[in-house]
């Protein structure tokens, strides 16, 4: 039976690693349908995505002959078998572009993921979780009773197996413990007003100093709030006659794409962190 998998890299850059790798699959009879790589000479790092299917060997077998292999070239890598969704689980707050952009674009088999269950601090969204036939944990958030809803969170994802967490829109700030725990495998995404305006109601304080450009950013979840390696970034173009309303639904509409990409990516294996930065084989 033919598996297909991606192997994904990183390590200090030296000749003959595409070679390396490309011999390592042949020998085992891997044959390469997508191969990307990058060499950054800022860090003296070489990256690098190959998806491959394989007949002959297992994916536990080809994972300990990988490890004998990248042992010499000081190689960080994963393997991953492309025949199963990646496992998610969404958080939301109030406000639900996101949240049903990426909904609609899952169930019309248009994300590699599995939305196993939608946590929020809100009620707002149960209904909509309902018509997915999608679990909904509604889990309340106060100064007071924070660590234990990130405990009862943790909890959620961990159960669900979730490899990738989506902060569609949910606006509450993780503790660093939450982060370090999501660390690699949690998504935000947030207008591109920072930091130039900051808190509430970002679009009227935009609309007032006459903004000419929307923009949204997807990045991975650190304890530096909102500066975490960013994936992926848009914009769009706003002009003396557009409304506060007008900035706002542009803004939602790139957010939503924005979001919709940085998953995208993430779940097919595309994203690998360079440090502060991310190097993304789109």
């Amino acid at each position: 039976m033919t598996h297909a998998y991606v192997l994904t890299l990183s390590c200090p850059d030296r000749l003959g690693l595409v070679h390396a790798v490309s011999g390592f699959l042949l020998e085992r009879g891997g044959n390469i349908e997508e191969a990307a790589q990058f060499n950054d000479a800022a860090t003296g790092l070489f990256f690098m995505r190959v998806q491959f299917a394989c007949s002959a060997h297992e994916q536990a077998e080809l994972a300990a002959h990988l490890k004998l292999f990248a042992e010499p070239y000081q190689m960080h890598w994963q393997l991953h078998a492309t025949h199963q969704p990646m496992p998610t689980v969404l958080l939301v707050s109030r406000e639900g572009h996101c949240l049903n952009d990426l909904l609609f674009r899952w169930k019309s088999g248009l994300l590699p993921i599995d939305i196993r269950a939608i946590i929020s601090n809100h009620r707002d969204f149960y209904q909509l979780a309902a018509s997915y036939n999608i679990p909904f944990h509604h889990i309340p958030v106060t100064a007071a009773t924070k660590a234990q809803a990130e405990a009862r969170q943790l909890e959620i994802i961990e159960q669900e197996g979730a490899e990738l967490v989506v902060l569609a829109r949910y606006m509450q700030v993780l503790s660093d413990g939450m982060c370090q725990r999501l660390s690699g495998r949690a998504i935000n995404i947030h207008h591109s007003f920072l930091p130039s305006f900051k808190g509430a109601k970002p679009y009227y304080q935009a609309h007032d100093r006459g903004v000419k450009l929307i923009g949204a950013t997807a990045h991975y979840v650190t304890a530096d709030l909102d500066e975490g390696p960013i994936i992926e970034q848009d914009v769009t173009r706003a002009d003396h006659t557009d409304t506060v309303e007008d900035l706002t639904a542009r803004g939602r509409d790139t957010e939503s794409q924005v979001l919709a990409r940085a998953v995208k990516w993430h779940s097919e294996h595309r994203v690998l962190q360079n440090g502060h930065k991310t190097v993304v084989f789109r």
